[in-house]
């Protein structure tokens, strides 16, 4: 999750919006949603109505919980999933209202028309995303990679920044063994000594690190975005009652973003409950972060992003044809997410 943050909200501002939701001042949270919709929504009615979203392990309904958040007006259904696509393929198949990944799934999304869209952005840590080696290794930077067995997640941010780090310096995916792994049985692997090096995200490198000693060679800042997208689901919002609970449960999805990054040890931990990753490495990620987490609207930057990551997977043989990512992307929630408590 861009180093180009626009519009982000200062400590003082979320945490008085995080206090007003607490004592009960959901219904103000759902009233300023509404407007920003151009609608007007009886709490009796938005009461009646139910949202299907789908979560990671640790994920959005850990977040809200911990930050008092969880406690909506309407009804949500969570589902855990374990990947972007899983996100994509439920709503297409009308099983979930609104859902989350990398830039990754929706480019293959775009191949076909569907239900799902991009309806807003989370920017995340760019140190997070790695090139690791062994600690012993004579590997120092990404030249030395050439003839050595690198692992990798196919068709993920690893496959894009990997690309594009080798062929900054002359080398291409063709140059090193590639080793296409699932992010377990890649930090299994790495820790037998059957990589040299792993491109990896999230968790996974962070336990190379603590576990097995591993170095970071090369991080994603300059290669990716950061951008993680937020999936709807296009019907979903033919109701109006239906699109404000959407508007509402994206705010507090953003006020819930701002609250961790102010209580840095308490998302921690409960991130670590229900992990069960050790809280040491979820503190290190977060003290070694490019920069805050933050939800926000959609510019025409973070469309381009996506854009050009399509653009450098047709070009290396990923996708089988290009694509054009722009329909993908609405922006009617812009307004409810530039709402300031």
């Amino acid at each position: 999750m861009s180093t180009q943050a626009q519009g982000e909200q200062g400590p003082d501002t979320a945490l008085s919006r995080r206090h007003l939701l607490q004592l009960g001042a959901a219904g103000l949270a759902l009233t300023t949603g509404a407007r920003a919709l151009g609608q007007v929504v009886a709490p009796a009615d938005l009461a009646k109505a139910s949202l299907r979203v789908a979560s990671y392990k640790g994920g959005w309904i850990t977040l809200l919980k911990a930050a008092s958040l969880a406690n909506t007006p309407y009804q949500i259904e969570w589902k855990e999933f374990n990947s972007g696509v899983q996100h994509i393929e439920a709503i297409n198949a009308g099983a979930l209202d609104l859902g989350s990944g990398s830039e990754i799934p929706a480019v293959f999304a775009a191949r076909t028309p569907g239900r799902v869209r991009v309806v807003a952005v989370s920017k995340g840590d760019l140190n997070n995303q790695a090139v690791f080696a062994q600690k012993d290794s004579s590997i120092r930077t990404i030249a030395d990679l050439k003839g050595k067995r690198v692992g990798y997640v196919r068709a993920t941010t690893t496959h894009y920044f990997l690309h594009r780090m080798l062929a900054e310096v002359g080398l291409s995916l063709n140059d090193v063994q590639l080793v296409s792994l699932s992010p377990s049985d890649g930090l299994s692997a790495f820790a037998r000594g059957d990589l040299d090096a792993w491109a990896i995200y999230g968790y996974n490198g962070q336990l190379a690190r603590t576990r097995y000693g591993a170095r970071a060679i090369k991080t994603s800042k300059g290669y990716l975005s950061g951008n993680f997208l937020v999936y709807g689901n296009a019907d979903s919002w033919s109701d109006p009652v239906r699109r404000a609970a959407l508007a509402d449960l994206l705010q507090r999805v953003q006020q819930a973003t701002a609250w961790s990054v102010a209580h840095a040890v308490d998302w921690a931990k409960a991130q670590s409950a229900e992990t069960r990753v050790p809280l040491d490495a979820l503190l290190a990620i977060f003290q070694n972060r490019s920069h805050d987490d933050r939800i926000q609207a959609i510019t025409d930057a973070d469309i381009q992003s996506h854009q050009n990551v399509a653009d450098v997977f047709a070009s290396i043989g990923v996708l089988d044809a290009p694509v054009k990512v722009a329909p993908l992307w609405d922006k009617r929630f812009n307004t409810a997410l530039a709402v300031q408590g």
